[in-house]
């Protein structure tokens, strides 16, 4: 699907219910908005950003986020992520001169945040969020640079506080080429739980990544292709 059609769709899902029965949230989608062309960056192949946020909050208007001239929204779509009893739309935020950072935005506005990667043009391509370790807490990865760092880094947000910690971090792994409209792999569950679908730095493997007490793991599955990326999504 072309980015500029899949960066209008709203992200929808069901209320869900949190741990000892709070209800999450009631935000019910997220979609970006006002579009702009003050960020001549083209990682995701035109020049095309978003200035908004919008949220959509069950039994009342939706809720317009906009950024700062400085800054914009260097994605393709909002997630919603289910942090507990609070619902965010985990975004890439990228600083016309610091680069992206990983962010999360409530009802009330920003949330939580990694820091900005420190440079202008320098981007991070989401994998996911879900509990990667099992721990009941809910886990947020990405790639930082999956151009030229290709790491993959993974945050969690701190028990009542407003940030995020990193808890784990691996070399030679990527999800995305320059200009492309969309981003490899994501995340899987074959049954035993949340598993990271990725690249090796070079493009030769398809990589499952898993996180664990003593780090992150990884296997690889066999040589890359579009086609064997989407078989290791739908666990064949």
């Amino acid at each position: 699907m072309p980015r500029r059609l899949l960066s209008r769709l709203v992200l929808w899902a069901m209320l869900g219910s949190a741990p000892g029965g709070a209800v999450a949230q009631a935000l019910t989608g997220a979609s970006y908005a006002e579009p702009t062309m003050r960020y001549d960056h083209g990682v995701l192949g035109d020049a095309v950003e978003w200035g908004a946020l919008r949220l959509s909050r069950a039994g009342a208007p939706d809720l317009l986020i906009r950024l700062p001239q400085t800054r914009v929204f260097e994605d393709l779509a909002p997630r919603l992520v289910d942090l507990g009893a609070l619902r965010a739309a985990m975004v890439v935020e990228s600083d016309l001169q610091r680069g992206a950072r990983l962010a999360l935005y409530t009802a009330d506005g920003l949330f939580a945040a990694t820091p900005f990667i420190g440079q202008r043009n320098r981007w991070l391509a989401p994998v996911g969020a879900a509990d990667l370790d099992g721990d009941g807490q809910v886990e947020l990865a990405y790639v930082d640079r999956p151009h030229l760092a290709r790491r993959l880094r993974i945050w969690r947000v701190v028990p009542g506080a407003q940030e995020l910690r990193e808890v784990a971090s691996a070399e030679d792994l990527t999800n995305h080429r320059i200009g492309w409209d969309h981003i490899a792999g994501g995340l899987r569950d074959c049954g035993d739980g949340p598993e990271m679908v990725l690249a090796s730095g070079d493009w030769g493997r398809v990589i499952v990544a898993r996180l664990r007490a003593g780090g992150i793991t990884r296997e690889a599955l066999g040589p890359y292709s579009e086609a064997a990326m989407a078989q290791a999504l739908a666990c064949r």
